[in-house]
């Protein structure tokens, strides 16, 4: 009797871990969520695991507490908008992020992704270690996806001509920045922040901060 007790919570015991294995909060990499807040609202984005170095280093970034109150320094309406320098006046770390462009990837509304040189000074496409653009863009029409594909010398998808069509986006940027997330929640916050007031170069009038932050 005892020894099929025994047994008994042997088994309680073994399944209750095993449990807990298969329910257990994911590690990054496993759908990781980051946090933008603002005064405008917050910001929720998913990273892409289909770009990893993209992803853990902006984790890492975020866990050294680079981005908290910084700024987002260059709005453009219908555009995107950027932000990624530190609070001390520092743009980027002393390092670059290998490229990961990849084509079902695209610059549709709402989309993370890395700024960086251009193509003269770095025509690897290598992204800044800590620069990155949210998009915000328009809707396009036919026609002018059809001029975008002819400037591009590359097709655009019909999947991806339909997002262009009705959520909108920036085309034109497709294959030459690396996108490595998408807002989940939050995205009437970009709007409000593309519509506050700007100088003429594209800085904001009126600091806008936020401070990032891992939820998942």
């Amino acid at each position: 009797m005892k020894k099929n007790l025994a047994i008994l919570l042997t088994m309680v015991v073994a399944t209750t871990l095993f449990f807990n294995m298969c329910t257990a909060s994911p590690k990054y990499g496993e759908d990781t969520f980051v946090e933008i807040s603002t005064d405008y609202g917050d910001i929720t984005i998913k990273l892409y695991d289909e770009t990893p170095k993209h992803r853990d280093n902006f984790v890492k970034l975020v866990n050294e507490g680079w981005y908290d109150e910084s700024i987002f320094h260059r709005i453009i309406k219908d555009f995107m908008i950027q932000g990624g320098g530190a609070t001390d006046g520092k743009n980027d770390p002393d390092y670059r992020v290998d490229a990961e462009i990849l084509p079902q990837l695209f610059h549709k509304k709402g989309v993370l992704a890395a700024a960086r040189q251009g193509d003269g000074v770095n025509p690897e496409r290598a992204s800044s270690s800590c620069q990155f653009y949210i998009v915000q863009g328009r809707v396009f029409s036919d026609s002018e996806l059809t001029a975008a594909e002819a400037r591009a010398g590359r097709p655009i998808t019909e999947k991806q001509k339909e997002v262009y069509k009705t959520i909108g986006g920036t085309p034109h940027l497709d294959g030459a920045y690396t996108v490595f997330g998408e807002i989940v929640k939050g995205l009437d916050v970009v709007d409000k922040i593309a519509a506050v007031e700007t100088a003429k170069d594209d800085r904001p009038v009126k600091e806008i901060k936020m401070a990032v932050k891992i939820v998942r």
